[in-house]
């Protein structure tokens, strides 16, 4: 056998038995969260048309998708998230059902991650999508919603750090920057790099005044006092609309009791180019990177034919995992409770014993081939009840 036939290819990886256990248990518990918040599950192809991600929207460039081509010569992607694809099904499938749309997944998307190579191509997301809730209303019922499903995975030490895009593109428009500037800025903002963001208003002459507000943008982070220092940032009627629309959604957060979870950042912005409002995403102590994404993304479906208002996030279920593992409460793997053998005359009459049991729902494992004092020994080991039929 040669060296590859014996490993798995990078980017993917093999779940062995406590490590797939706690995974399936904390999807089935978000996807129970999900499910009695009153969203629906969906499942979706594995791949889709290229097409479908080449409309201008999407938060994955195309050298990132993994493709391939049919055999009628049309390109094939694995698909790198479920947002679009869920927005293809709702414009087109579910475009004469009435809102709202509340819809919920637990699925594989893949990504080719070169420059990355410490992150999987294939990862699982739990999800939720809603549709026809415009305004504060929609965006804190997700938020509250992913809170939730955080804690129903039992993860501590958590928080939902929120954004607004429409702050930092009303801000551009007092600046004066548009276009790949902005966007050029905007990746500065977002990484916190001081230092380019003061070289980029060297070069592009911004004024002294917009120069020092600008540079507070990434240091607006914090509680509900960082809306107020946002507000004095700038007169832009964008911009303080969406601080408006923040202060919105944290009434009701705070109505719900989950404000503690919520913290604000308006340096934060996400690189995809398909949110139009609010933006989240969720960090821990216990793993480096964000374990959850999201926000809203009003024009996503019109690229569809199908305007609908939109708002939805995505939990990384390998990231959740991790930090599970780090705050020391993954689950043991359920222990076996029986070991049932049996002389050969009476092995019909013991296998029907071990079925009657697993419908009580123990867990009961069969060892034809042992006597009862091997499967006393046996039973020892696996901390079972020994049953021998003789």
């Amino acid at each position: 056998m040669t060296q590859l036939s014996m490993q798995a290819p990078e980017g993917v990886q093999d779940y062995l038995p406590l490590e797939c256990h706690n995974k399936i248990r904390i999807e089935r518990k978000m996807a129970q969260c999900f499910h009695l918040s009153g969203y629906e599950q969906v499942d979706l192809p594995t791949f889709e048309y290229l097409d479908v991600f080449a409309t201008g929207v999407g938060s994955v460039r195309a050298e990132q998708m993994i493709k391939f081509v049919d055999s009628g010569g049309h390109i094939l992607v694995l698909r790198p998230d479920l947002t679009v694809p869920i927005a293809r099904m709702t414009s087109t499938r579910m475009k004469d059902q009435q809102p709202p749309i509340r819809l919920y997944y637990v699925a594989n998307a893949f990504m080719s991650r070169d420059s990355s190579p410490n992150e999987q191509k294939e990862f699982t997301q739990a999800g939720v999508e809603l549709r026809g809730v415009p305004g504060p209303e929609g965006d804190a019922e997700v938020i509250a919603l992913a809170i939730e499903a955080l804690r129903s995975a039992g993860l501590e030490g958590f928080s939902i750090d929120v954004g607004q895009v429409d702050f930092f593109r009303g801000v551009m428009e007092e600046a004066g920057l548009t276009g790949p500037k902005a966007d050029e800025l905007r990746g500065y903002v977002d990484r916190k790099n001081m230092l380019a963001i003061e070289l980029f208003m060297n070069e592009n002459g911004v004024s002294p005044g917009l120069r020092e507000r600008i540079m507070r943008l990434p240091v607006l982070y914090g509680g509900e006092e960082v809306l107020g220092a946002a507000s004095d940032l700038t007169q832009n009627a964008r911009a303080l609309s969406a601080i408006d629309t923040l202060r919105e959604v944290y009434e009701h957060i705070a109505a719900f009791g989950l404000s503690k979870y919520v913290t604000f950042d308006l340096g934060m912005l996400h690189s995809s180019d398909y949110y139009t409002g609010l933006i989240f995403r969720g960090i821990t102590d216990y793993f480096g990177s964000p374990i959850l994404s999201g926000g809203r993304y009003d024009t996503l479906t019109a690229d569809f034919g199908c305007s609908r208002e939109a708002t939805g996030f995505a939990i990384g279920v390998k990231r959740v995992l991790i930090a599970l593992e780090r705050q020391g409460c993954m689950e043991p793997l359920p222990r076996i409770d029986a070991v049932v053998s049996a002389a050969p005359e009476k092995r019909g009459e013991a296998y029907a014993y071990a079925n009657a049991l697993r419908s009580n729902g123990s867990r009961v494992a069969v060892a034809w081939k042992l006597d009862a004092d091997g499967l006393e020994a046996y039973a020892r080991e696996v901390d079972a009840q020994a049953i021998y039929f003789e």
